[in-house]
């Protein structure tokens, strides 16, 4: 990585001569760029020179006459060297000015002025362009049927977890530049750089999570994470990069056991379920077991009070007749003999009969042919 920040821009230069600039962002022989980083449309010289021609022949005195016409093209050329200078920024791009090949400063859009070439010169590089890195795939077209596939890279995707599993992870980088100065002359290869950065993260957050939760839940604070670490490295070697985004394509355990990993997976889903099956049962059964038992427990103590209550009031009762009875042993006795008999007695169907009745009296007493008329 190292090597990536140190060495020099000349494959930044290349690109620019590729795409119709010279190494310094603007056509050869000239220093002004437009917002692709070429020069703007030279003016018609034949036309300027006239009317300068005419503009000295109106005020300087003898116009244009002896030695003149040297130091009136003199100053002409003067004049178009130094408006060489002027140069535009488009809104999607930053200008970074170079003085003698070196950096100097980065202006931003607008109409803006360097000192002329050969002193400055000008780039002007995209900095709203999303870039785009994919690690551990790339993108296939077939050229045939114009269909697109995806080729793994398992040297870049297989990586180690913390519960020292493997697993399978692809995922993309979205990027756009920073700082352009930076951009341009910190770093040799920034899509190298980006990559190396991304995989080193990627791998960083994956050694210490858990295969479970990258394959599930997880990814979004994995995504986080891996951001968060690539942007820091990329900051320590001042590349002028801003990540704006990692996005996870896809997080399986490596082909060759990925079979066995679903029986595994499907195997812990039935386990999963039978266990809230009998989470469930027990749920349902264990409460009305406790209801029946807290029932059964709350009528034997209801039983309880109730034969204590009754052995109680005998007792009381006993200990009352008792008292009575030590009292009054015949008047008690009497009583107890008549409430006996009245307890005895009282379902029975009675007839009484006087036997110490005189012979004019009925000695029968019909009670319970009586009690029928009365009712």
């Amino acid at each position: 990585m190292d090597s990536i920040k140190n060495n020099n821009n000349k494959s930044n230069f290349d690109d620019f001569k590729s795409s119709g600039q010279s190494p310094w962002g603007s056509p050869s022989g000239g220093g002004g760029g437009n917002g692709s980083g070429r020069g703007p449309t030279p003016p018609d010289i034949d036309e300027i020179v006239k009317k300068i021609q005419e503009f000295l022949n109106k005020y300087l005195p003898g116009g244009m006459s002896g030695g003149k016409p040297i130091v009136t093209g003199l100053i002409i050329l003067a004049i178009i060297w130094g408006l060489s200078g002027l140069y535009r920024v488009l809104p999607d791009e930053q200008g970074v000015v170079l003085r003698f090949g070196k950096f100097v400063k980065t202006t931003q859009p607008g109409l803006n002025y360097h000192f002329p070439y050969p002193v400055e010169t000008v780039l002007t590089p995209k900095v709203t362009k999303v870039n785009r890195m994919d690690v551990g795939f790339r993108s296939e077209r077939d050229s045939g049927f114009g269909s697109s596939g995806v080729a793994d890279v398992p040297e870049e995707s297989l990586m180690l977890t913390g519960d020292e599993n493997i697993v399978n992870i692809d995922f993309s980088v979205f990027w756009v530049i920073k700082d352009a100065g930076k951009f341009l002359f910190k770093i040799q290869d920034p899509a190298a750089t980006v990559k190396a950065a991304s995989e080193t993260a990627m791998r960083e957050v994956i050694a210490r999570s858990d295969i479970q939760p990258i394959l599930t839940e997880g990814r979004s604070k994995i995504e986080i994470d891996t951001q968060e670490i690539i942007q820091n490295i990329l900051d320590e070697y001042e590349s002028g990069i801003q990540i704006t985004q990692v996005q996870t394509q896809k997080a399986d355990p490596p082909d060759q056991v990925i079979d066995a990993f679903r029986d595994v997976q499907a195997a812990r889903a039935d386990m999963e379920r039978s266990k809230n099956e009998a989470e469930a049962y027990a749920n349902d059964v264990i409460p009305r077991a406790r209801g029946e038992a807290a029932k059964i427990l709350q009528a034997a103590e209801a039983y309880k009070k109730e034969v204590v209550a009754k052995a109680e009031g005998e007792a009381s009762r006993f200990i009352s007749i008792y008292d009575e009875y030590a009292k009054a042993k015949v008047v008690t006795q009497e009583r107890m003999y008549l409430e006996t008999m009245e307890r005895v007695l009282a379902d029975i169907d009675k007839v009484i009969i006087d036997k110490n009745s005189g012979s004019g009296v009925v000695p029968y007493l019909p009670l319970p042919e009586i009690k029928k008329k009365t009712n």
